[in-house]
């Protein structure tokens, strides 16, 4: 019976160790995996944490950049809209004032030229510069040139009224004419010579049409340029409220990306933590 018992406890004793060592082996290996699989989620999680931080760092970067941008774009833009508006305006205003200018000089030598030939016909009955008309004689290059007008009454009142010139079938209403021009409302029997008549006459008729030049070139180049300074400056706040409209529709399309970056952001960084917690949780798990 001892040696059954000694046999039994020998064999008990051996399957024990053996059995410890197995379960050694098997708690090492399992250790082992253990710490393996520690590393390879540690390793994993550094690499997506990685990631996302640089995805989360670039979100956040793009954003504070447009955000800078559309700062620049909207005041730099703005000033920049601001000054071209102001050298259009003025350049509008020019523009206008020359117009207006070529305008008023235009229908005042226009203006010129009818009130000269006009006066000519009731001061001194003239109808016609035979064979021409007095509209093919006078035009707006010369109807202030006292010289001219003198010499073309004269010669006309000559070709009617001076024996040797007159023309067969002329005109002769300026002979009664002329000579009344120059009495001497003291002395009825004083006169002038013909000529003075006529010099004075046409200076005086001069005079009176250079007046009435200046009054409508003043008043046509001031309702002209009035006109055309209202609508080109129309056209220029038109053409720059549109391009202040294009400015600000871009700095509220940048600040929408802005928005829509920092949303990404913030849902970026809220899954990561959330995730970090969740594996931090099952590492704690692993290690016990």
């Amino acid at each position: 019976m001892k040696s059954v018992k000694e046999n039994f406890d020998r064999q008990t004793s051996e399957r024990f160790e053996e059995y410890q060592e197995r379960m050694q082996e098997k708690r090492q290996k399992r250790k082992e995996q253990c710490d393996k699989n520690v590393q390879e989620i540690i390793e994993k999680d550094k690499r997506e944490k990685s990631l996302a931080q640089k995805v989360e760092k670039g979100c956040l970067m793009c954003g504070c950049g447009l955000g800078g941008v559309a700062a620049s774009v909207g005041i730099f833009g703005s000033l920049a809209v601001n000054e071209l508006k102001k050298a259009a305006l003025l350049a509008a205003t020019q523009a206008a004032m020359a117009e207006g200018v070529a305008a008023g000089l235009k229908k005042g030598a226009a203006k010129g030229v009818a009130e000269l030939i006009g006066r000519l016909k009731t001061t001194f009955s003239i109808k016609e510069l035979s064979p021409k008309t007095l509209e093919s004689v006078f035009n707006v290059t010369n109807y202030t040139n006292e010289s001219h007008i003198i010499e073309t009454v004269y010669m006309q009142y000559e070709s009617s009224c001076v024996p040797q010139y007159v023309v067969a079938g002329t005109d002769n209403s300026i002979c009664t004419i002329v000579p009344k021009l120059g009495l001497d409302p003291g002395n009825i029997r004083a006169t002038i010579s013909m000529r003075d008549n006529i010099v004075a006459t046409v200076s005086k008729i001069v005079t009176e049409v250079k007046d009435a030049v200046a009054n409508v070139t003043k008043t046509t180049t001031d309702s002209v340029t009035a006109t055309l300074r209202i609508e080109k400056t129309g056209v220029v706040d038109a053409t720059y409220a549109s391009s202040q409209i294009a400015i600000i529709a871009s700095v509220v399309a940048i600040l929408i990306i802005v928005l829509v970056m920092v949303i990404i952001y913030l849902i970026l960084r809220y899954r990561r933590k959330k995730k970090m917690n969740k594996k931090a949780q099952y590492t704690k798990l692993l290690n016990q």
